[in-house]
């Protein structure tokens, strides 16, 4: 392919060469590969159920062991607040008061989030803020019509004028209302990782921000330091990073040409969520629990998610025993055929991978699959909410393992692959916990266990045309793909995500 002089000093720029480029074209014309998936993970078939004996047991250890290492809670919270606050755009820009009729608009848009917002938008965190600017700057506020204040109330919610919310990164909107204050996000992010992360009084929290937040976020830390550490008893230690610009990826048009915008320019888009295993690969910590910044409770909830937090993390505690222990026994050498029998079997039961071919160097086959990062992760029951499902798969070396799947992966054109996938009893809802060091307290490099084949390809458009972006392989799919797994089902109620802005009118968000 021929780049100008131009092109290749942008694409330099970004970190990338000349020929990441073409190999990022080359995956473009490839397509999406299809997984191959022999089974849904159900309970008793690669998901684990604890029972209220065992999960207790789980959370004494974890207490007990949790002083012994370095953890850290890792939150990627780039996203922008826009998409929550989606229909209610709509609404600002649809709606006349002069000629509709709020009834017959919402009738008309048959969207149900919109109609709970209307219904109980008074129990917002942030109502009575918007209703005092929205009097503030209309006086004759009280003298208008419902449909009139209604339009009001949401434009002061979304503009710059008023609150100005949509434009916040997600974690910074107000959430939860607590008499005197409210709490965002990120705030009650740290009250959540007070009561299961704190080492010797010392929470670690890593967030990952888009470019021009960081200073947003900190100012917020300044504004609620001083309540969120006398409430907690804990010190914080809250740090930052952004998607590395080199992970970024060429979009091309329909025809597999690199796409440009007006001005000529190559576009590069970021890389998805995928690219934060290279942020997740800087972290020192050997321990680390990841959770999307909107999947957060009230504080009088918080308990509950806590406890399930600490049973996954005894669980990582118990497994990570088990396999450094395996490890160095390997290492030692003269290991017997029973101890070798017993490690095999470890990885068949417990593990899940499965794998039907011989092995000459078998010792080495054994410590290969065990030095390995290990997860732990939750997963609840599917109700219907959005998330990648849990699937035994094949690999194209034939071996079997657990992996989390998107839709997207899936090839829904075979009859088979179709029928399993309807099968899914489960969904990911990124509840997981990591071990990143080996039996020797080394850190894994953990693009070493990145499927890079698992990328995506997703129709996009920019400046009104089509183009087809690549997102990398997915943080939990791909990004995570040659990974020791192990599934852990844990309840609905500790998945309480916030994608739209009435999702908070739930009761979950309701504090009591």
């Amino acid at each position: 392919m021929n780049f100008s002089e131009k092109d290749i000093l942008q694409i330099e720029e970004k970190g990338l060469t000349t020929q990441e480029v073409e190999e990022q074209i080359d995956i473009f014309k490839r397509g999406n590969i299809k997984v191959n998936i022999t089974e849904a993970a159900t309970v008793g078939n690669g998901i684990s159920k604890v029972e209220s004996t065992e999960k207790h047991e789980l959370i004494e250890f974890y207490d007990s062991e949790k002083e012994k290492h370095s953890i850290l809670k890792f939150v990627p919270a780039s996203g922008a607040a826009t998409r929550m606050f989606k229909a209610l755009h709509n609404f600002a820009d649809e709606f006349d008061p002069e000629n509709d009729n709020l009834r017959g608009y919402l009738d008309k848009k048959e969207d149900t989030d919109l109609q709970r917002y209307f219904n109980h938008y008074d129990k917002l965190p942030f109502y009575e803020q918007a209703l005092k600017k929205a009097k503030k700057s209309h006086p004759d506020y009280e003298e208008l019509s419902h449909d009139h204040q209604h339009k009001i109330l949401v434009k002061t919610i979304l503009e710059s004028d008023g609150l100005y919310l949509s434009n916040l990164p997600k974690g910074l909107v107000p959430f939860h209302k607590y008499g005197s204050h409210t709490a965002t996000a990120f705030e009650e992010h740290l009250f959540e990782a007070s009561k299961y992360i704190a080492v010797n009084g010392v929470a670690k929290l890593h967030f990952t921000v888009a470019e021009g937040d960081k200073e947003k976020f900190q100012g917020e830390w300044k504004e609620i330091q001083q309540r969120v550490e006398e409430k907690t008893g804990v010190k914080f230690e809250i740090e930052y990073s952004y998607q590395d610009p080199k992970t970024d990826t060429i979009a091309v048009d329909n025809d597999f040409e690199p796409f440009r915008t007006k001005d000529g320019d190559l576009f590069f888009r970021p890389g998805g969520h995928g690219a934060l295993i290279e942020n997740m690969n800087q972290l020192e910590e050997e321990v680390v629990f990841v959770k999307n910044i909107d999947n957060v409770v009230t504080e009088d909830n918080v308990q509950n998610v806590v406890d399930f937090k600490k049973m996954l993390g005894g669980k990582l505690f118990k497994v990570q025993q088990k396999v450094h222990g395996y490890l160095e026994t390997l290492d030692k050498g003269n290991v017997p055929s029973e101890k070798l029998d017993e490690i095999q079997e470890y990885l068949r039961e417990e593990l899940f991978i499965k794998d039907s071919s011989n092995h000459d160097l078998f010792i080495e086959y054994l410590k290969e699959k065990l030095h390995r990062p290990i997860r732990v992760c939750g997963m609840v029951k599917n109700e219907g909410e959005p998330g990648g499902g849990p699937f035994l798969v094949k690999d194209k070396n034939g071996e079997i393992s657990l992996q989390i799947i998107e839709g997207a992966q899936i090839d829904n054109d075979n009859p088979e692959q179709a029928k399993t996938a309807k099968e899914s009893t489960h969904f990911n809802p990124v509840d997981i916990v990591c071990g990143l060091r080996d039996h020797k307290g080394e850190s894994y490099d953990l693009n070493e266990f990145v499927d890079e084949e698992m990328s995506f390809i997703a129709d996009k458009t920019k400046d009104g045309k089509p183009l087809k972006a690549l997102e990398r392989p997915g943080l939990w799919n791909g990004g995570m793909a040659r990974w020791n797994t192990i599934f852990v089902e844990v309840p609905v109620e500790t998945f309480n995500p916030v994608k739209t802005v009435s999702d908070l009118l739930k009761e979950s968000h309701q504090p009591r």
